[in-house]
């Protein structure tokens, strides 16, 4: 297939073709609607390339598998859905206390606990917020379309890799069930892939690397962990990526990502038939967040809404930014309910007929 071939494909596929053309050499998971096709998809095509596949026996032995492979040198990835990723916490937080690259996608659904297995985005407060125990974060990549999905699954990998941290790929069920045109990226050679000199082992003098997150002294783990905070500050220098359709001059700016960002922009798209002039503003990286862009957005004094399947988890972080000087709102549907693009219209032309809702 030609690199710049469209082809139609399912949004968990592609994520996985897209993990394999990045040159994950291991994969661990375990079972879980909505981002079954996933693993299905990785057991057969892994295996052709005699990488390693293995379906564990829960989702808590798959994390601490892909922490073992990554710490020995591998490309390593774990995929599940919302129950499952909570069941990955722990690992997550071990690898991000050890600063071990590893790459998780989590296919959102409804919850809380065992929820639907319908499309939602209540698990940002779990992404963005590091979601296990301790001091850390992971990059949170939130594609908004199949084309994404290959995209930010493709540069997940070298993120981890770069900056030594878990990267997740938060999609909702939508996103990874629906099925678009893709250009998938071209195939990585393995021997491109940047070697790690860190990997567990001996050393040249026959020293051993020993890695592992605990650190039983207080000061000494106090100073890592403020180390590992000045490599999060580059991050958020470095890594920061969003969309901004239409924000200047908005008489509205809808704040959203993913399916929602998609219900967003089909709003607008109603709003310009009324002659109302509404911004759509998308965060791409999760965490890092547009803070800044965010809250420029907000000195205009204009009114801002969130548009989120979930009754009101990005509305904090974008509260946060905004720091009081614009009235934010929120437009939430849990439990798997996608809103309507009439429905988010509906709610911009109240806030807008209460004068911004002041």
């Amino acid at each position: 297939m030609s690199n710049q071939e469209k082809v139609l494909m399912k949004g968990n596929d592609v994520i996985a073709e897209a993990a394999i053309r990045a040159g994950c050499t291991a994969f661990f998971g375990y079972p879980i609607t909505p981002q079954n096709e996933l693993i299905a998809y990785m057991s057969k095509y892994m295996l052709e390339k005699n990488r390693v596949f293995i379906q564990a026996e829960s989702e808590i032995g798959a994390i601490n598998m892909v922490y073992g492979a990554s710490a020995a040198g591998a490309r390593a990835m774990t995929s599940s859905s919302s129950p499952g990723i909570s069941l990955k916490q722990e690992g997550i937080s071990f690898s991000a206390g050890a600063d071990i690259p590893i790459v998780v996608v989590n296919i959102s659904r409804g919850g809380p606990g065992l929820g639907s297995i319908a499309p939602s985005q209540s698990d940002y407060f779990q992404s963005v917020r590091g979601g296990g125990h301790g001091d850390y974060f992971c990059i949170v990549l939130a594609p908004k379309s199949v084309q994404e999905c290959a995209d930010l699954t493709y540069l997940a990998f070298d993120l981890a890799d770069f900056w030594r941290v878990p990267v997740i790929v938060l999609a909702d069920g939508m996103i990874g069930q629906m099925m678009e045109g893709v250009v998938l990226p071209p195939e990585k050679p393995l021997s491109s892939i940047p070697k790690r000199d860190w990997v567990v082992g001996h050393k040249s003098n026959r020293e051993s690397r020993h890695i592992t997150s605990i650190n039983l002294v207080p000061e000494e783990l106090d100073a890592k962990t403020r180390e590992r905070f000045k490599r999060y500050e580059e991050i958020k220098k470095k890594e920061l990526r969003f969309e901004s359709v239409g924000v200047d001059n908005a008489d509205l700016t809808l704040v959203a990502y993913g399916t929602s960002a998609r219900v967003a922009l089909g709003a607008k798209k109603l709003a310009e038939k009324e002659g109302i002039k509404l911004g759509v503003f998308r965060p791409i990286t999760l965490w890092p967040f547009p803070e800044k862009e965010i809250a420029a957005i907000g000195k205009t004094g204009k009114p801002i809404l969130t548009v989120e399947m979930s009754l009101g988890q990005l509305v904090e972080d974008v509260k946060l930014a905004v720091l009081g000087q614009a009235p934010v709102h929120l437009l939430g549907r849990s439990g798997g309910v996608i809103p309507t693009e009439e429905e988010v219209f509906a709610e911009v032309k109240k806030i807008l007929a209460n004068k911004g809702g002041k």
